[in-house]
């Protein structure tokens, strides 16, 4: 069973994290909720989420995929934390997946992973993912990256991921089961 793990920190945004949680545990992936501590994680707009684990009981090696769900307030603080750009570097150097979503692709920016990749991110912050190629694109993939745009594009972003770990059939039955047209 394909092992996934989602950071949440404070201000993420709800539906980028719910979302993909969801669609990835119907798909049979088991998917951590990681916190940057332990406590509580309120989201953009106080949704509260209780972590499985902490980033620093997370073994990389075990991880296939790890996803970065925007919030401008979230975002933030995991680009500020060390831990997180360690984390996505090791799973960069493996070649396993790296999923952003709005706000987020600047955070891989920042660590140095989009330079000469294709990219989306959130309309108005285009800029700060450069040196990528932008792409204005609900669901973009290069490569071991898998970026989209925001809210809205959180779902087809979710079967993209559950496509990438568990094949293009079973996301597809996941779509249908969801009434995802």
């Amino acid at each position: 069973m394909p092992k996934v793990a989602i950071l949440l920190a404070e201000g993420f945004e709800e539906v980028e994290a719910v979302a993909p949680i969801d669609v990835l545990r119907r798909a049979g992936v088991e998917v951590l909720v990681v916190g940057l501590s332990s406590e509580p994680v309120a989201s953009a707009r106080n949704m509260k989420i209780v972590p499985d684990v902490t980033l620093d009981q997370l073994d990389p090696e075990e991880l296939d995929m790890v996803i970065l769900p925007g919030g401008a307030g979230g975002v933030e603080r995991l680009k500020q934390d060390p831990r997180v750009e360690r984390l996505v570097k090791a799973l960069q150097e493996k070649k396993r997946f790296i999923g952003a979503i709005c706000a987020a692709p600047t955070a891989l920016a920042k660590f140095g992973l989009l330079e000469g990749k294709r990219a989306t991110v959130y309309p108005s912050l285009v800029e700060e993912i450069k040196p990528a190629l932008f792409v204005d694109q609900p669901v973009v993939e290069d490569q071991n990256l898998l970026t989209s745009q925001g809210p809205g594009t959180a779902l087809e972003f979710s079967l993209k991921l559950a496509e990438k770990l568990v094949g293009k059939e079973k996301a597809e039955e996941v779509a249908r089961r969801m009434l995802v047209k």
